[in-house]
This record gives C-alpha cells, sequence and structure tokens, in this order.
C-alpha cells in the first residue's frame, strides 16, 4: 500500500512527521508538503510560475507550492501514479464547517477525491475554541494515535466517488475526549475586520479577517460534535449541487429559463 501524506502548515510541521510515522506500519508513506506555511491557500494550483522540489530524504519531499499542488506533483511526478490513500494534516487548528473551502488541509484531501482516491484530512481544535481556558500546545501525538484509529477503523469501507472524510480532534486531554461523532458539515462565523496600516515606506497595506465568532447551533454539525469533546469525522463531497433547490428550479421551469 502506498500512502501520500501532505498538510498546509509546512514540511516541518510536526503534524505531519507524527501523523506520517502513525500509518508506517501500513505500507510505504511518502511525505510531499510546502516548504512554508501555507495556511488558507483553499484548492489553488500553480499555474503562473515555476515549482520546485526539494527532497530532504528517501520518500520526503518539499515543494514551492501549495497543498493542492503537492498532491498533484506527488502522484503525477513523484509517485508516478495513485497512492491507496492521502492523508493531509495533521493542522494547528480547526477545518470546521465553512472553514473547509479556505482550508488547504482540507484541499490536499480534495484533490485526491478529485480522482477518486481514499482521502482524509485531519485537524486539531485548540482550546480557546472550545471555550475551555488559555490556549495549551498542540497534543500532535495524541492526534496521530486518533488518525490512525480512524483510519484503520475506516479501510474496510467503499468511498463514495469524489469523496474524502474531514477530522477535526479536539486539543485537550485523551481522557476527557468523549468519542467519535459522525457529523454534517457545520457553519462557523468570523468577525468581518479589515485592518489598515502603514509600511516603513509610507505605503498602506490591509490585513483581512476577524476573529471566531461562533457557529449555527444544530446538534448533529461538526462544529457541534467538537465543542462536546468528541473527534468530529464529516463526509464531504465534491458535488456542490443544492439537490432540493435544483429540483424545485427543474420543475418550475421545465423548458429552461428563458432568455427574452
Amino acid at each position: 500500500m502506498k500512502i501520500l501524506v501532505s498538510n498546509d502548515d509546512g514540511f516541518d510541521s510536526p503534524g505531519i512527521q507524527l501523523l506520517a510515522k502513525a500509518v508506517e506500519s501500513l505500507g510505504e508513506v511518502y511525505i510531499v508538503a510546502p516548504h512554508r506555511e501555507r495556511s488558507t491557500a483553499g484548492h489553488s494550483l500553480t499555474l503562473h510560475k515555476p515549482l520546485r522540489i526539494i527532497q530532504h530524504g528517501p520518500r520526503q519531499f518539499a515543494t514551492s507550492g501549495t497543498p493542492a499542488d503537492c498532491i498533484y506533483l506527488g502522484i503525477h511526478h513523484i509517485l508516478q501514479g495513485k497512492p491507496d490513500i492521502i492523508l493531509s494534516g495533521i493542522n494547528r487548528g480547526a477545518n470546521l464547517g465553512t472553514d473547509v473551502f479556505y482550508s488547504g488541509t482540507v484541499a490536499a484531501a480534495r484533490e485526491g477525491a478529485l480522482m477518486n482516491i481514499r482521502s482524509y484530512s485531519f485537524s486539531m481544535v485548540d482550546v480557546e475554541a472550545l471555550n475551555l481556558g488559555e490556549r495549551q500546545p498542540f497534543r500532535f501525538e495524541m492526534a496521530a494515535e486518533i488518525a490512525q484509529r480512524v483510519v484503520l477503523q475506516t479501510l474496510s469501507l467503499k468511498f463514495p466517488p469524489h469523496t474524502l472524510l474531514n477530522v477535526n480532534i479536539p486539543n485537550i486531554e485523551r481522557k476527557l475526549i468523549r468519542g467519535i461523532e459522525i457529523a454534517r458539515q457545520g457553519f462557523r462565523h468570523y468577525k468581518t475586520e479589515v485592518t489598515r496600516g502603514t509600511d516603513p515606506r509610507g505605503k498602506e497595506y490591509f490585513w483581512v479577517g476577524g476573529p471566531y465568532r461562533g457557529f449555527e447551533k444544530s446538534e448533529v454539525s461538526d462544529c457541534h460534535a467538537v465543542e462536546e469533546r468528541k473527534v468530529s469525522v464529516t463526509p464531504l463531497t465534491i458535488d456542490c449541487t443544492h439537490n432540493e433547490f435544483y429540483g424545485s428550479l427543474k420543475s418550475q421551469f421545465c423548458q429552461g429559463l428563458v432568455l427574452n
């Protein structure tokens, strides 16, 4: 079995190294990851400039590209074929709810799902997001053990086409985790902010994005599961069609929309 591991925190992140180590008993593990942090890179491919690959050891590579680039290069150049499994993570921070549209961690797994490769993304939710007190160091060893458990327990399952599993692990003591919850994708909210400043050369710059403000309440969501100190496992698919609205549009406009 060949396993391709990537992330968006960068090749040197402890999360990716421990994730790779946790599954090395399952087969031949390759790491192909960005050479620097590429958080919130989303699902972008680099088409406007060349990419570099730096080998750091047997089956370990860093690239100048995005997480999705890493999967693309890993499959089409380094492995010269599809791996059996793609694992992305372990990310520093949550990838819950609508975070998945911005996440480079999830994008790496989604790139695999596009090619119908069994793919997983793993993230850790810090205690600040759980309102449990001060931020603590990430427990990557614990998260790697849980990631291994999720992979092993789902290996017998046939994934539907173009589907991945998005896993979020509370960053709390192992004994405090209350199990694993199969959950739906939720909706997270952030304060909308644009911070304006001036650099030392007198030119304006802007920082976008604000702090986390909570989520839409739903007892079946990944956000709720993690708030309840559970590991959330959410199946995600590529097709974003709203099936109910698709049906009502088809029935209302049976001949299609008209231009005149």
